[in-house]
């Protein structure tokens, strides 16, 4: 009798440890360069999922498009970090069957921070509008820096000589040997490339964005002083705000996603103790107009429909900007 019970009990501890084992669920994230804010943010969602028994992967991306994309398509990877002028870019495009198709079933998880768009460039530049007749890098193609960029010369009107369409690592080295005379990085401050791949004897400086029909389409920020060592004075630039998305695959991914969802919700205080300082930026009640919250989301939040008296995300400027620059 006794050596049957022991028997039960093992198989007990074992099936336990199956059970255990099984009740871990994978997931992927897909951020950006591994030296930019959305890929600190993606680590510091993997250390916190660890207490939901969520195994986290976390990916680096050429940046918003692709992981649009991404989320869309790419086996493992149930969330992505985009902007939300991306975001309002793959809404207006109509004449692409896959993206009218992944508008439809992008869904907001949580709008996050706004993210800062740096101009770095020569010292003697000192304004956006002074970038007419300059060679300029917007990021690689496929990236939210490349997309923001032209958005930003086109509602400008201010012409380049030239743009570049490097990533921005090389824009970085580029723009230290001469090659070209400025570069864009739209992301959340500190960016880890501009805070350890720049230096004060490089000559470089941020590039204030003061134009008027700019500030018509993104929101005012500031870039404060000392955020990088090199950086003495305070920067008016202009923001966009990231998001984190998922694609609505309800059968496969919803639980796993709400789970997600309700463990960084409810651990949001820890995140900004312990993570990078843009989470004391995030509000994930921010109405962010166009976007629906994941359903999946809303029922482990307890979360109901409800108009909001201070929405000021609106996108349609953005997006007549963009059906201009598409030609519909």
């Amino acid at each position: 009798m006794k050596k049957r019970l022991l028997e039960f009990l093992l198989a007990l501890l074992v099936l336990g440890g199956l059970v255990g084992v099984s009740l871990a669920a994978d997931m992927g994230i897909i951020t950006g360069s591994d030296k930019g804010t959305y890929y600190q943010f993606g680590l510091n969602l993997q250390q916190l999922m660890k207490r939901s028994d969520i195994d986290l992967k976390v990916y680096t991306s050429k940046g918003s498009i692709e992981n649009v994309y991404a989320v869309y398509k790419r086996p493992g990877v149930q969330v992505g970090v985009v902007q939300a002028d991306v975001l309002a870019f793959i809404s207006r495009v109509e004449t692409d069957a896959t993206l009218v198709r992944i508008a439809k079933k992008v869904k907001l998880v949580f709008p996050l921070y706004n993210e800062e768009i740096h101009l770095l460039g020569r010292r003697d530049i000192a304004d956006f509008d002074d970038l007419t007749g300059k060679r300029v890098a917007v990021g690689r193609e496929g990236s939210g820096t490349y997309l923001t960029a032209r958005l930003l010369f086109k509602v400008s009107e201010v012409q380049p000589q030239e743009m570049v369409y490097i990533d921005t690592d090389e824009a970085l080295a580029a723009l230290k040997a001469g090659r070209i005379d400025a570069m864009f990085y739209v992301a959340g401050y500190p960016v880890k490339l501009l805070t350890e791949g720049v230096a004060e004897g490089d000559g470089l400086a941020l590039i204030p964005i003061t134009n008027k029909s700019i500030l018509e389409f993104y929101p005012g920020a500031e870039i404060p002083a000392r955020t990088y060592a090199w950086q003495p004075a305070s920067v008016n630039t202009v923001a966009v705000k990231a998001a984190l998305v998922s694609y609505d695959f309800r059968r496969r991914d919803c639980d796993t996603v709400g789970k997600f969802a309700e463990t960084l919700a409810s651990n949001l205080d820890w995140l900004r103790k312990n993570g990078h300082p843009k989470w004391k930026a995030v509000d994930l009640d921010y109405p962010l107009k166009g976007w629906e919250q994941y359903d999946c989301v809303k029922k482990v939040l307890h979360k109901q429909p409800s108009p909001s008296a201070r929405d000021k995300s609106s996108l349609n400027p953005v997006m007549d900007a963009i059906k201009e620059i598409l030609g519909e």
